[in-house]
């Protein structure tokens, strides 16, 4: 049997025996020419200002790809450029600028051919060296880019005529998710100022205003036939909550990026309005520095996991819309949660233990906070320092301003919240957010058995050994890391009844953070 067919027979077989959960790669088109799947609510109209309330915007937010950092610069990104793939609904696989993908040498290698006619807003055609620059402009020791570590396992990058080969180190079936993350959209080659947000999207840049405000009108040769149908976008940098609601309550944006729980279903109750919210893979984490006193002391990273009240927090910050954490990021909407692990409670007995074993129970720490996690950052750690009270454990709330806090804290903070839209597959997940080398590796952490489980998950074509595999790094995760994960919460965003759209993907809020060239006006 040739590699290419064992390939597709691992991912075949894991469709038929229905073990993908929602995170299948039903889409991913080996070899075949696929369309853009979307479903549609009615027949798309064309036209109007869509006018777009959006979370985390900051004043350091830029265009260049590589420093794509917050919700809001990922949007605009994606409203100018596109990716190789991109993910659809159920977290499937779809081609964008490449038209179709197959393995090579059992997953060793991955082939992109790539769609023709395609051009950049200057009119340029895109070719296989802006991808080849586009992709090399992460990798590189030097490089700060947020995907270097998810391109460190290629190896080479080479064109074939119209077609873009990725050879990796190792084999990864997994492998072409990693080319929808929001850095990896395709520019021109040999671009060094990316102020102009020169891209092949469906919409050409008027004004960038970082953390204020960006205005796109639409690319009239856009080579999507059925996408991009606004005139114009304004995207609106509103960090409050309650802003946002009142932007779109008082008519001053069409649609809001992350409504908070609290207030969702009244909002929904609305006349005129829609609550539009799905189930994938956000969470939120209190990140703890491994490689930084205390936080160096298991015991003490188990004391506070078994100090903070989990039911407790989605009852009262989620209303109902999430559910509890396990202190591993991959969702139960993954094929490879692990739900056999026994589910973390609260308790106090277990984190007086721990408290007492690890020897700094006089020890007064201090928590980063922000409404910058989702409207309730603040809220969150007040919530768990009353319940870690009760264990005898003691830290201080430093609260921190929404602007600037993702440069200025995250990641650089002993310990801090964080938030993540998750990731469709555990690969990437642990790729990006928890490799010993990886930027966004929160907690600093470093396993030495997970990483070797890392590198092997990925070539491993046996479903069952995989799980097995998987499983072992969540256990990890939850039991040796450096990141508290309390629960994960569903994404929900909110609009005028006027604003259409088919069936949405749950990957990042807002459609994917491709509202903009999906959604309509009725």
């Amino acid at each position: 049997m040739n590699d290419k067919r064992r390939v597709e027979e691992y991912l075949e077989g894991m469709t038929r025996r229905g073990v993908l959960k929602g995170a299948a790669v039903l889409g991913l088109g080996l070899g075949l020419n696929l369309s853009l799947p979307f479903a549609r609510a009615a027949e798309p109209k064309k036209g109007g200002t869509f006018r777009l309330g959006m979370i985390e915007g900051e004043t350091t937010d830029t265009l260049d790809p590589r420093l794509t950092g917050t919700t809001y610069a990922a949007h605009v990104s994606l409203q100018l450029r596109n990716c190789l793939v991109e993910i659809g609904p159920d977290m499937t696989l779809v081609p964008e600028l490449a038209e179709s993908f197959e393995p090579q040498d059992r997953g060793a290698k991955w082939a992109f051919k790539l769609r023709n006619g395609v051009t950049f807003h200057n009119g340029k055609t895109m070719m296989p060296a802006d991808v080849i620059y586009s992709m090399n402009l992460h990798r590189g020791e030097s490089s700060t880019s947020g995907a270097k570590s998810l391109l460190t396992q290629v190896k080479d990058i080479a064109s074939d005529g119209d077609t873009v080969i990725f050879t990796l180190f190792e084999p990864n079936a997994d492998f072409p998710f990693v080319l929808a993350d929001y850095h990896l959209v395709i520019v021109p080659d040999g671009t060094t100022d990316f102020k102009d947000g020169m891209g092949t999207g469906g919409y050409v840049l008027e004004s960038f205003q970082p953390g204020v405000l960006t205005r796109v009108r639409r690319n009239p040769d856009y080579w999507k036939p059925n996408r991009a149908h606004f005139e114009f976008v304004e995207t609106i940098s509103i960090p409050d909550s309650v802003g946002r609601n009142n932007a779109l309550l008082g008519g001053a944006v069409d649609a809001i990026i992350q409504t908070d729980p609290k207030t969702a279903n009244l909002l929904a109750s609305r006349r005129g309005y829609q609550l539009i919210e799905t189930k994938g893979t956000q969470h939120v984490t209190l990140a703890m520095r491994t490689d930084l006193a205390p936080f160096d002391n298991l015991d003490l990273r188990l004391a506070l996991k078994h100090g903070i009240d989990r039911e407790q927090l989605v009852k009262t910050l989620l209303k109902g819309h999430g559910v509890v954490g396990n202190d591993h990021p991959i969702a139960s909407v993954n094929r490879y949660h692990a739900d056999h692990l026994t589910q973390r409670s609260y308790d106090p007995d277990k984190a007086k233990f721990h408290l007492k074993r690890s020897g700094l129970s006089d020890m007064k720490l201090t928590l980063d906070a922000s409404d910058a996690i989702l409207a309730f950052g603040v809220d969150m750690a007040a919530i768990f320092q009353q319940s870690a009270a009760k264990a005898g454990i003691n830290f201080d709330i430093h609260r921190n301003p929404t602007d600037g806090y993702w440069d200025s804290v995250w990641l650089a903070k002993p310990w801090f919240e964080g938030f993540w839209a998750g990731r469709p597959t555990a690969d990437w997940m642990f790729t990006q957010g928890y490799a010993a080398d990886a930027r966004w590796n929160e907690a600093k952490w470093k396993n030495p058995r997970f990483n070797q489980l890392l590198v092997a998950a990925r070539g491993e074509l046996d479903e069952g050994k995989r799980a097995q595999m998987y499983g072992e790094m969540q256990a990890l995760c939850s039991d040796d890391g450096g990141s508290i994960i309390p629960f994960f919460t569903n994404t929900l965003d909110a609009a005028t009844d006027k604003v259409q759209f088919g069936q949405l993907s749950s990957n990042l809020a807002g459609d994917g953070a491709r509202c903009a060239e999906r959604w309509w006006f009725a």
